[in-house]
């Protein structure tokens, strides 16, 4: 094929896979009805990503739940994506660097948790990832490794401002990076293809796909955790990214006109008048610990209702401003945040609707992230996931160490 375009063959394979990916277990019955392909050509696909290893059928029987189609006859194989094609999810934040491997079929086949006192500086962070790397698959060479796991590529997370292209951070204000580049060299330490995002966009997408919005094409994601509010936007059934990859930045929405100054500068921003900080040190519980929150809030004792009041007219002041923009269908509330929504019930979204004109609330549903505390390592696997969902047959990288290039959002490996 000339100008670099992927053949039909290769289209429609990526089309089966990602449906398997996303949807699945399906039977062939199913995604030949959802790809309106003819029975043979699905056969042939299904057989070619078998062949790959990245999918396995299943007799019908095997799998309850599974996407179907019923009809009279023969049952339809179930198609499953392989658990042991992964992609390796990277959150950083103040006080944890984590680094997971996330199967093909959605599983969290297991996860390394690296601790710290202080905020790691990027040059630190991409050290602990390699380690953790090298810990979860060990004697990995390129993207061989051992335990019969084929290692996609690298999706890393940051709570801050992310150029899309290179994977640099632009502005981490939690973490104090300025202009720190990540995808260039944790792909050279690796040997993997890496892409780096802002974490609440990597939310968004996860729980779009699988989460609270699944389904949804219009969509706001707001995620509470230790470096503050972050927030990531679905618009018409794409992420909204702005032209440098930095729009949804909704913990900076200002709320408060005598408000606390925040990191960025600016005074009365959401997330220092909604705080994971403020909240728990009322409530006299640990920091990463939301089931101690949810108890402590469930007594509902005066000084840490106080706080609660506050920091919902906060939530309820942003959300409004986001929702005139947006118009989202679905505002998606992940870490603390769930938390402080589970407490409160319909008072954010009632806060919400008594402040906003009532032909853009008509359709608005206020939810807790479906995806708990994995929703951000979700989120990060489909970045490392990418050039296979893109690619199937030339996705993965060689077995072969690669040169260790980052490969930039958009981009294919194969020329």
């Amino acid at each position: 094929m000339s100008g670099g375009r992927p053949s039909p063959v290769v289209g429609n394979s990526a089309r089966v896979l990602r449906l398997v990916h996303q949807d699945g277990p399906l039977t062939r019955a199913e995604l030949t009805r959802r790809t309106g392909l003819n029975r043979s050509t699905t056969l042939a696909i299904v057989g070619e990503l078998v062949a790959l290893g990245l999918v396995h059928e299943e007799s019908a029987g095997a799998v309850s739940g599974a996407g179907t189609n019923a009809s009279v006859g023969r049952p339809s194989p179930v198609v499953r994506a392989s658990a042991d094609v992964v992609a390796v999810a990277v959150t950083v934040e103040v006080d944890a660097v984590t680094v997971a491997l996330v199967g093909l079929d959605g599983s969290v086949r297991d996860r390394a948790v690296v601790r710290s006192g202080a905020a790691p500086t990027a040059p630190e962070a991409i050290a602990t990832i390699a380690r953790a790397l090298d810990e979860l698959v060990p004697n990995r060479a390129g993207a061989s490794s051992a335990g019969g796991l084929r290692v996609a590529g690298v999706g890393v997370a940051v709570p801050g401002t992310v150029r899309v292209e290179d994977g640099v951070v632009r502005y981490a204000p939690h973490l104090g990076w300025h202009d720190e580049p990540v995808a260039e060299p944790l792909a050279a330490r690796t040997g993997l293809p890496v892409r780096a995002t802002n974490d609440a966009n990597t939310g968004a997408w996860a729980e779009r796909l699988y989460g609270s919005g699944r389904g949804v094409d219009d969509l706001i994601y707001l995620n509470g955790g230790a470096s503050g509010i972050g927030g990531g936007v679905i618009s018409a059934a794409r992420p909204l990214s702005g032209a440098d990859g930095y729009a949804g930045e909704l913990g900076h929405t200002f709320v408060a006109a005598n408000g606390v100054r925040c990191h960025c500068g600016a005074v009365g921003c959401l997330e220092t008048e909604a705080s994971r900080d403020a909240l728990v040190a009322v409530a006299g519980v640990a920091p990463d610990d939301p089931a101690a929150l949810a108890a402590v809030l469930a007594e509902r004792r005066p000084e840490v209702e106080r706080v609660v009041d506050r920091q919902v007219s906060a939530l309820a002041t942003a959300l409004r401003n986001a929702i005139h923009t947006v118009n989202p269908e679905v505002v998606v509330l992940g870490g603390f945040l769930g938390v402080l929504l589970d407490h409160v019930g319909d008072r954010i979204e009632t806060a919400v609707r008594e402040q906003s004109m009532a032909a853009v609330t008509e359709r608005l549903r206020i939810a807790p992230a479906a995806l708990g505390a994995d929703v951000l390592l979700r989120g990060a696997a489909e970045l490392g996931f990418r050039d296979l969902l893109l690619d199937p047959v030339g996705g993965l990288p060689a077995t072969e160490t690669p040169t260790g290039r980052a490969v930039a959002a958009g981009e294919s490996r194969t020329p």
